[in-house]
């Protein structure tokens, strides 16, 4: 798969590092890819299987769970990574790849994956 994305700006430069983290990483049955999309205001992680093109298991701070919430950004990508942890072992998961969507492993990114790891995901 070639992508080519030009011009100038960080979503341009994002989607540049996304494409490139895509060409090493890919999600399978037996380790699907554990996805994380970041806006300013939420998070979305995703548990996709690459091979059959589907989402099997995700969990976002749009979500009901988030209902009522009271905290900063980082406990809620933390919460929603320990959501999709959850949600995972329920699902029969135990492994993952971990796909950072092109953004800094810092931060929220960062918590989302602690989060999993918490909730007993191996990434």
């Amino acid at each position: 798969m070639t992508v080519k994305i030009f011009g100038k700006g960080k979503s341009v430069a994002r989607l540049r590092r996304h494409a490139r983290i895509r060409k090493r990483i890919s999600g399978t049955s037996e380790r699907p890819r554990l996805v994380v999309t970041r806006s300013n205001r939420h998070m979305v992680a995703q548990i996709v299987d690459d091979t059959k093109g589907i989402t099997l298991v995700s969990a976002s701070t749009q979500t009901h769970d988030f209902d009522g919430f009271k905290g900063t950004k980082s406990e809620a990508a933390k919460k929603v990574g320990e959501l999709v942890a959850k949600k995972a072992k329920d699902a029969g998961i135990d492994s993952v790849v971990f796909d950072r969507g092109g953004n800094k492993y810092h931060g929220r990114v960062a918590a989302v994956a602690e989060g999993a790891r918490e909730g007993g995901l191996a990434l």
